[in-house]
């Protein structure tokens, strides 16, 4: 492609000649695309060899290169941005569009704004295309994005100002009642600009800024180590932290991303369903397909719906699906039969581990495998399945080529293969350019995250005698019963199967004679909710008896209408555990 740094990544398209003619039908009732970028795995690590320039911006070296090849017709027609809501009214943006109004915001935020390189401006918008300008801008301007999710309340609003010190934010008017609320209680706050054809006292417009402001801009000049985003984590325990990455570590990490794992051409329309407000959004919906030249598809779709899903999928050219393990499972239990999957290539996810009762029921529906992910806000892909692997039920495939990643005991000594441990990335003796660059102004719990050679992300896992990765659980969340160590995954994997069970939680719970015991929490399948429940308990705990260990079965269960979750829609099994415990 010829893009600065990134090109100097490998970008030749390999001749595909090792597949047979007929490859898309090696599996029966199936469809199987061959890899576009590659010939397999091995040819992945190969490729894969990401120079770090001492100079780097995302939005000067991939998105105006992007723009200069359709100026020369040396691109095809796909737009870069297709944005769509439930009116039917779209948004279509080319690399040369999308460079020209973000030019303009770029001078209000240096302009109208004041601000200046490394300043932090705060986000909190939906799925509407002024998030994706404000990200474009935020690069040309050298600002420090924070992006947040629409569903936080005024407290954590006001953490987040308070902590990050950001000088401007841009909201909707659905939000900014909550921002007045606590602005006067963020003495950094600057700015505050309204995405929304009204006005508001107090407020600067952003139409009419926009309007108002020239397209000619010069992008400012940032180091590849600079601070380009902080993403406030989502973690399961304790307050929010303040995850730093540079313009390298996204803007070139996430080559893996696009380039492997999501296997994206400029020919491809990808829509990425992920929450504005994290990570899993600028991966996806920003940096990864941008970098492949590829369409980043957005439905607004403010709450996450089945039908709209499954008809969008229909209805428009879509041939890369990635979403949350969540809404897969929302997905099966729609009578999918109707729907013609034909234009979807390519299906992934990421977020948590996805179940194979789900990926089988997918499959059935649709033809197509799910191709699971694993990363953090703090990485970009740790492992996955790539095509042409043979995908194992219940791992989420091999190292990505941006890591080398290896199961560890406490004290970071490799442990062989089978047996159970932290997952860690080697960050000795060079640490990845890709992984992040601080807990930004908490430095002992960035400390924390190391030891030894490797940076430990939190979870547990198997690494098998193929270098395929099984996901155990998060460290906090293994039972230890009797003696026994028990992942909740593996239990609700079991459960899942059961047609009663729509969605289940597997916490510790306190035992007089074995310490804790398994407990499941249960949501049934609407058929289900007015069958006997002491029967349907019993039901269940014999149904996981036979499908795995005996002795993980949950001992205890209880029914509920719906299971806590943070506002990306994991699970808060930190928050049933506390309740098993009787932990505020």
């Amino acid at each position: 492609l010829g893009m600065r740094a990134i090109g100097k990544v490998s970008f030749q398209l390999k001749a595909l000649s090792i597949f047979p003619s007929n490859f898309k039908c090696q599996i029966r009732g199936h469809r199987v695309s061959p890899p576009q970028n590659f010939t397999g795995y091995e040819s992945i690590k190969q490729q894969y060899s990401p120079q770090i320039p001492e100079y780097f911006n995302f939005a000067e070296d991939v998105l105006d290169v992007w723009a200069e090849k359709e100026k020369k017709g040396e691109k095809g027609s796909n737009p870069a941005f297709w944005w769509v809501n439930d009116r039917k009214q779209e948004v279509r943006w080319s690399f040369e569009e999308l460079g020209f109004h973000s030019r303009r915001l770029a001078n209000v935020l240096s302009g109208a704004c004041g601000l200046n390189q490394q300043d932090r401006v705060f986000l909190v918008l939906p799925r509407v295309p002024e998030w994706w300008l404000v990200n474009v801008a935020c690069l040309r301007t050298g600002t420090v994005l924070l992006p947040g999710t629409s569903q936080m309340t005024a407290r954590d609003i006001l953490h987040r100002l308070q902590t990050s010190g950001a000088r401007c934010v841009i909201t909707d008017e659905s939000l900014a009642p909550l921002l007045d609320a606590v602005a006067s209680q963020c003495s950094s706050l600057q700015h505050k600009i309204l995405v929304s054809p009204t006005k508001r006292e107090g407020w600067k417009n952003f139409g009419d800024l926009v309007r108002n402001a020239s397209s000619d801009h010069e992008c400012v000049k940032t180091r590849s180590d600079d601070p380009m985003t902080i993403f406030f984590t989502s973690g399961t325990t304790g307050s929010p932290k303040m995850t730093q990455h540079s313009h390298s570590s996204y803007g070139i990490g996430l080559t893996v991303n696009g380039r492997y794992w999501l296997d994206l051409t400029e020919r491809d329309v990808l829509w990425n369903t992920s929450d504005t407000g994290w990570a899993k959004s600028a991966w996806s919906s920003v940096y990864a397909p941008w970098i492949q030249g590829a369409c980043v598809f957005i439905h607004h779709m403010p709450r996450f719906d089945s039908h709209t899903v499954l008809e969008t999928l229909s209805s428009y050219p879509i041939s890369t699906f990635c979403t949350a393990p969540t809404a897969y499972r929302m997905l099966v239990q729609e009578d999918m039969s109707s729907y013609n999957f034909s234009n979807l290539q390519h299906c992934l996810c990421a977020g948590e581990p996805i179940n194979p009762e789900v990926m089988e029921k997918w499959r059935s529906a649709t033809g197509l495998d799910i191709y699971e992910g694993y990363g953090q806000t703090e990485t970009v892909l740790i492992a996955g399945t790539f095509k042409g692997m043979k995908i194992k039920a219940g791992a989420f495939g091999k190292a990505s080529p941006e890591y080398d990643v290896q199961v560890v005991d406490e004290a970071g000594n490799v442990l062989p293969r089978g047996v159970e441990g932290n997952l860690g990335i080697r960050v000795k003796p060079h640490k990845p350019f890709s992984l992040f660059t601080e807990y930004t102004g908490d430095p002992d719990r960035t400390a924390e995250c190391y030891v030894g050679d490797f940076y430990l992300t939190g979870d547990r896992g198997v690494m098998d005698e193929d270098d395929y990765l099984w996901f155990v659980g998060r460290a906090d969340d293994v039972i230890l019963s009797a003696g026994y160590r028990i992942g909740p995954f593996e239990v609700e994997n079991a459960l899942i199967e059961h047609q009663a069970v729509a969605e289940s939680a597997v916490v510790s719970s306190p035992d007089p004679i074995r310490g804790e015991v398994v407990k499941a929490f249960v949501v049934l399948t609407a058929e289900y909710k007015s069958q006997d429940q002491d029967q349907l308990k019993k039901e269940l705990q014999t149904y996981v008896k036979r499908v795995t260990a005996p002795y993980k079965y949950p001992r205890k269960v209880e029914f509920v209408e719906q299971l806590p979750k943070t506002v990306s829609g994991k699970i808060r099994r930190v928050e049933l555990r506390n309740k098993e415990w009787g932990r505020s």
